[in-house]
């Protein structure tokens, strides 16, 4: 018996940001919406009225406001947006048998097999259906044999639709394209494919993959096969990696505040730089106590998307705060980070958070270059006691 023939869905929501702004503020429908930092912040996300004034994300906000002056700065959905993401995942794993989450709001579905139980084309339409109507939030979506071809589909399929492309028309759906359509290309290789006379995605399927090869190396081979509408049908369910997580357990038993937020501060630090290396952002923290009687108690709580050490650290000290009984020693710490999702750009955008990435990044390359602890917060080259790792 032959395999079955692969069908995978790519889901996206529209503008998520932008969207959750106006699902809790419906006087933003129809205008053109900015979502991001005001002055030297830039733009996360933009409505589709912005991007008609030339605005795109990434953009600097001054910039943006130039080109569309009456346009409205918010986030003040801002603590919302993980909340809503957790939503939609919630309802894509309750009816399908295997996805992936590629970032906060883009998700990949395995259907293959499903057509021999129901419509795959009906289920997909049905499912996105669904999240739009529990939800309330715009979503477009589409449905091929590969993940790139689904993924173009959505983006051919925006704003808030959905498009299929049945087995044995890849190539009529693809072939009309501009090669800049195609995922991978960025301007630079749009750029060099335009200069050699390569325009469309027909173009490039017609250039020998020896040509392609010599001038984009491996790049070039990849693009080709591509045009061919040959791709990948793996959905990677292992997305969300349960957590990353660390704990002290003391030499002695300690009451001290300040030894024990400086254990906090070491043990978040070194949970965030294993977030970064993972190239992961986490949703939800959890802080975990075991006093001198060996009674554990753990407090979790779900945050905004984040890699960054102050935001992180600023939650672990509150649910620390939260949960310690002051009268009672304590010989455990530790510190979990879950609900994982990939890094994004947009999710830096926010203020003065690309400022801040940066910086974690380049103490990251001081902690993989001379070892994690040549580098660490004042804060954490005091007090009494050591921990035992």
């Amino acid at each position: 018996m032959s395999d079955p023939l692969p069908h995978i869905a790519h889901f996206d929501l529209d503008s998520f940001f932008v969207s959750v702004e106006i699902r809790n503020n419906p006087s933003l429908k129809g205008k053109p919406v900015l979502v991001g930092g005001y002055d030297r912040g830039v733009v996360a996300a933009c409505s589709y009225e912005a991007r008609a004034f030339g605005i795109h994300s990434a953009m600097p906000m001054k910039r943006a406001l130039h080109l569309c002056p009456h346009a409205i700065v918010t986030n003040s959905s801002r603590d919302q947006y993980s909340k809503y993401s957790g939503w939609v995942t919630e309802l894509i794993a309750a009816r399908v048998p295997a996805f992936e989450k590629a970032s906060i709001d883009e998700f990949y579905v395995d259907l293959t097999g499903m057509d021999r139980y129901f419509g795959v084309s009906q289920f997909a339409r049905e499912l996105r259906e669904t999240v739009i109507r529990e939800t309330g939030l715009p979503m477009s979506g589409g449905l091929s044999t590969a993940r790139f071809i689904s993924k173009m589909a959505t983006n051919e399929a925006k704003p808030n639709g959905f498009l299929e492309i049945e087995p044995g028309k890849e190539k009529e759906f693809l072939w009309p394209l501009g090669v800049e359509k195609i995922n991978g290309v960025g301007k630079q290789t749009e750029l060099q494919l335009k200069n050699w006379g390569i325009r469309t995605i027909a173009e490039l399927a017609a250039s020998p993959v020896e040509l392609l090869q010599k001038l984009l190396g491996q790049h070039g081979e990849a693009l080709w096969k591509k045009a061919q509408g040959v791709g990948s049908a793996t959905v990677h369910t292992d997305w969300e990696q349960k957590s990353i997580s660390h704990e002290n357990t003391f030499s002695e038993d300690h009451t001290e505040l300040e030894f024990l937020h400086q254990q906090l501060v070491r043990l978040t630090e070194k949970t965030a730089y294993a977030l970064r290396q993972e190239e992961k952002l986490t949703g939800c923290i959890t802080v975990k106590i075991r006093y001198a009687n060996f009674e554990t108690v753990s407090k979790q709580e779900t945050i905004a998307y984040t890699a960054l050490d102050d935001t992180l650290l600023a939650q672990v000290k509150k649910l620390f705060n939260e949960l310690r009984d002051p009268a009672r020693p304590i010989r455990l710490l530790g510190v979990r980070f879950s609900h994982l999702i990939p890094f994004t750009l947009q999710m830096s955008l926010f203020e003065d958070q690309p400022q801040k990435l940066k910086l974690y990044q380049a103490m990251d390359g001081l902690k993989d270059r001379y070892g994690s602890r040549s580098l660490t917060k004042a804060t954490n080259l005091k007090g009494p006691g050591k921990p035992r790792d």
